[in-house]
């Protein structure tokens, strides 16, 4: 069971997530899905054999906590936005497709499945925003050598809308299933994929002027054999 703050009542919501599922190759537009292929081609990662496709993660590995332990130094997060699904209706988060690299290039649905996804504990109800769902944008920095730097930054209409990306899912709503938390697709970095000290993500609602933030260091286990 996960706790989840709504941002603007502070009323707790109680969430029993027995589905994780990670949109890949979400984009809106196709040079941007291209792009992001190419990105991580050169990390061997085969190209996907459709967009979007939706990769069935662990719900275990869904976690608001702000420590992540990961095995060798081969992974980095991912800023997406996090959809869940309540019996009170659908809970927009920011979190991370937090992804081990080296797995990653002999399978990506593998690569997902190793590492925890982290998520904020503070949302907003999916219905406050959808109206202006476009309008929304996010970023990510990740501490490298001790130094926060800007990781990936841009606005939301690069990806599949809320409408779009659940209709492709299965769902004829725009609203998850009680139980089930999707992250619904990422932003190409600014320069180039590399591991982080920590991570944190920010989703900003310009029309309101609020924003959700979350935070997580990574804590590297050795690789011994």
């Amino acid at each position: 069971m996960t706790d989840f703050q709504l941002a603007d009542s502070q009323e707790t919501i109680h969430v029993d997530v027995r589905q994780l599922i990670i949109a890949g190759w979400a984009g809106r537009v196709q040079s941007a899905i291209d792009e992001h292929i190419e990105e991580l081609k050169e990390i061997g990662v085969t190209p996907p054999s459709s967009t979007p496709l939706f990769y069935r993660v662990a719900a275990d590995q869904f976690t608001t906590d702000p420590d992540i332990q990961v095995l060798g130094e081969a992974s980095s997060g991912e800023v997406e936005v996090v959809l869940i699904g309540t019996d009170q209706g659908t809970l927009v988060g920011i979190g991370s497709d937090h992804t081990d690299r080296e797995a990653e290039a002999w399978s990506v649905a593998h690569s997902k499945q190793v590492c925890a996804k982290p998520v904020s504990s503070q949302v907003w109800r999916l219905d406050s925003v959808i109206g202006h769902w476009d309008e929304l944008q996010m970023a990510s920095y990740a501490t490298i050598d001790g130094e926060e730097v800007l990781y990936q930054e841009g606005p939301i209409t690069g990806l599949l809308h809320p409408t779009e990306l659940l209709r492709r899912f299965g769902l004829d709503r725009t609203e998850l299933l009680p139980g089930q938390a999707m992250l619904c697709g990422t932003l190409p970095v600014i320069s180039e994929l590399r591991p982080a000290q920590a991570f944190r993500m920010v989703l900003k609602d310009p029309v309101s002027g609020r924003e959700l933030q979350h935070r997580y260091k990574i804590h590297t286990l050795p690789v011994v054999a």
